[in-house]
């Protein structure tokens, strides 16, 4: 005897409210709210610790359990690291009963980490992810800039915790770390508003002038002169790049505009007394501490003599130790930490990534737009090295991390097989600079491409505006 075999009853978590929520979907949500948040703590920084540092734990875990990785075009970044980070640690190994050399290096191996899993999270979904996070990070610094703007006109009455030695310092222990950290979000305010991508322009402009505020007012001449440098690379690669008429002459026309704007605010900055005073102090091109035999300069002279007859180097932060004075030069840091080797490896870093970020400006590309804000940025940190110590700053290892992923997805888009009506890839002939009625970059590429590698969207193709 035969009879029906009886369905099966389904499972009460399907049947819940539960079964309509996918499970790894509620996880990417997850993952995405950590990242956004991830970044966005990287604004506070009172103390070695900070958010950013809590979160940084189960974001990496949670991004590497989703199965992010190492694309080919990052590895020169992640071998060049690991070299300089080795030789730290070799240099460490004679001075392991010293608690800051150690601290100062698992700090270091830490931040490395951190660069890494960036070069390896923004390899795919590479516009949709950098774009998030140069959100988050543009929060932060109009965060950290309305602070510092309000402890330095003593508005309220916890002023010390925005202010030090007369200058903003907004959510930082040190105004140079905080005028440098917000040139990344001028950039991006900057960019939005030139190519015209912004969606609130009134609101990228009042941003932008708040954030502007802050560096002026952090009175590093490291921060004025790095920004300047950086919004030129910005604005030249993303003049030379267009090829639209009525994108050009905006840049121009706003550009010339955003000058006159700036002298009338620098202008009014300048008419208070405090400010014209600490200004006049602060624009010199040295400070006390730069002279004399014992001051930042002389010691340069007398340690890289010392360095010369040391290919081993003095051994992780014993510089200080030595001149107790910090060397205030990163590319002699490197030596002094750990030996030739360490300080060869940085600047093969540091000359590696300048070419694979003038490249990724020069070349048309789905990833272009976002270099043109992250890399000028970068840039700028690479040559304030040359006077101040950004081996230890954490923003910096997330924008090494970002060029280096931009690179790795730039290469995956660019070897995909040619058309074969024309043998040239169809995304070069489709892809303009300007979108409708010369509103900015648009990237636009053939529906349903696969990605520049597997797991990447088309959303960085098929029409999607890229608004960096």
């Amino acid at each position: 005897m035969t009879g029906a075999i009886p369905a099966a009853s389904p499972s009460r978590w399907s049947a819940g409210a539960w079964g309509r929520i996918p499970a790894l979907r509620a996880v990417h949500g997850l993952a995405s709210l950590l990242h956004a948040a991830f970044i966005f703590f990287a604004c506070f920084a009172f103390s070695d610790t900070s958010p950013y540092d809590v979160i940084a734990i189960p974001t990496i875990l949670l991004w590497l359990a989703l199965g992010i990785r190492l694309h080919r075009g990052a590895v020169p970044l992640v071998f060049l690291l690991l070299t300089y980070l080795g030789a730290i640690v070799m240099a460490l190994l004679p001075y392991l009963n010293e608690p800051l050399s150690v601290t100062w290096t698992v700090q270091l191996v830490y931040l490395v980490v951190t660069c890494i899993f960036f070069a390896m999270l923004y390899a795919d979904e590479t516009a949709e992810r950098i774009e998030v996070a140069l959100k988050a990070y543009t929060a932060s610094c109009v965060l950290s800039a309305v602070l510092g703007v309000v402890g330095y006109l003593q508005l309220l009455g916890i002023e010390d915790l925005f202010y030090r030695y007369g200058r903003a310092s907004g959510t930082f222990q040190d105004p140079n770390v905080f005028g440098s950290f917000l040139t990344l979000g001028a950039l991006y305010l900057m960019h939005g508003l030139l190519s015209g991508t912004t969606r609130w322009p009134s609101l990228s402009l009042a941003s932008l002038l708040v954030v502007m505020a802050g560096i002026f007012l952090s009175f590093s001449r490291g921060s004025w002169g790095g920004t300047v440098m950086a919004v030129a690379v910005m604005v030249g690669a993303l003049y030379t790049s267009s090829r639209s008429r009525a994108l050009r002459r905006r840049i121009v026309i706003i550009g010339l505009a955003a000058a006159g704007l700036g002298a009338v605010a620098l202008a009014g900055l300048l008419s208070i007394s405090s400010v014209a005073e600490t200004f006049q102090t602060r624009a010199a091109v040295t400070q006390d501490y730069d002279e004399g035999e014992t001051g930042r300069f002389g010691n340069q002279i007398r340690g890289m003599g010392m360095l010369l007859e040391d290919p081993l180097g003095m051994g992780p932060l014993r510089w200080r130790q030595i001149f107790n004075l910090e060397p205030h030069n990163s590319y002699i840091g490197s030596f002094a930490n750990g030996g030739w080797l360490a300080g060869a490896a940085f600047i093969a870093l540091v000359a590696a990534t300048c070419f694979v970020g003038f490249r990724l400006m020069a070349r048309p590309s789905p990833y272009r737009a976002h270099a043109q804000i992250v890399f000028p940025a970068l840039l700028m940190f690479f040559l304030q090295a040359m006077q101040i110590d950004v081996e230890k700053w954490r923003h910096v290892y997330m924008m090494l991390g970002m060029v280096w992923a931009l690179e790795a997805a730039r290469l995956r888009w660019d070897r995909r097989p040619a058309s074969p009506a024309s043998g040239a890839r169809p995304e070069h002939s489709r892809m303009r600079d300007c979108g409708p009625n010369g509103r900015g970059p648009m990237i636009a590429a053939a529906r349903g491409r696969s990605g520049a590698g597997a797991g990447e969207r088309s959303g960085e193709g098929a029409g999607t505006r890229v608004r960096p």
